[in-house]
């Protein structure tokens, strides 16, 4: 379980990013983070992921607080970020240096599977597709086997067919390994149609204004009314008036 308690973030000129954002997240689960430009959502994430220090407030997984990077946490970022000199194989166990070699291969062709690029190993990075050069990012993330993965909107560069056909496959590596997903999107159908739960932050500064659970049945398809019902509901909550928050 993830919980954030009252985090607030000043950055040194006074910037006010985000104001006492509580948050329980149960493992397992499916959560996106929407809102307009601006409201938060990557500093929230980075947050969870250690990558940046909270001015107020705490983190904590399983009880435990955190206050920098943990071995529990995964990330992946908008662009691949993939080391050009190292094949994708090498991309992906590049954090396994610490095992010993056999288990390294065995978890990199794992993980490699999963995504779909088993055939795809020797490969360099530039001789991938977009798309797949994403999927192998993935596959590095999850390749360290974290209970919590964050994804900052891992597919907004990627064209309509290829982004609908990688929200399936993570759809599918989730419910094969019931990580907690954290991701965020500025799309609302792609959060209606992956997540069990969205998070709604607003900003000036960033704070969360609706905290709605997506009760659909998978495969979601966007004719059912139950998909209209809870896109509408969305709608209306991205477009709450803000409210004046101090820290």
């Amino acid at each position: 379980m993830l919980v954030v308690d009252a985090l607030s973030k000043l950055y040194a000129d006074g910037t006010q990013a985000l104001a006492r954002v509580s948050l329980t997240i149960e493992a397992g689960s499916f959560v996106m983070i929407t809102g307009k430009s601006g409201c938060g959502k990557t500093t929230l994430l980075r947050l969870i992921a250690g990558l940046d220090q909270a001015s107020f407030g705490t983190i904590a997984i399983d009880g435990e607080p955190i206050s920098g990077t943990h071995p529990a946490v995964g990330v992946v970022f908008q662009e691949p970020r993939l080391l050009p000199w190292l094949s994708i194989a090498g991309n992906v166990g590049f954090g396994l240096t610490h095992l010993p070699k056999g288990e390294r291969r065995a978890r990199v062709a794992e993980a490699l599977r999963r995504v779909g690029l088993a055939e795809q190993a020797k490969r360099w990075p530039r001789e991938l597709s977009g798309g797949q050069q994403q999927r192998a990012a993935i596959a590095r993330a999850l390749v360290a086997e974290p209970k919590i993965l964050l994804l900052d909107e891992p597919f907004s560069a990627l064209d309509a067919l290829t982004r609908a056909d990688l929200q399936d496959q993570l759809l599918a590596l989730w419910q094969e390994s019931k990580t907690t997903l954290i991701m965020i999107t500025h799309d609302v159908e792609e959060a209606l149609l992956l997540a069990d739960r969205v998070v709604v932050l607003r900003s000036q500064p960033g704070h969360v204004v609706a905290d709605l659970d997506i009760a659909l049945a998978r495969p979601r398809l966007r004719s059912e009314t139950g998909f209209e019902t809870n896109r509408r509901a969305l709608l209306a909550a991205l477009d709450r008036p803000s409210v004046h928050l101090e820290f």
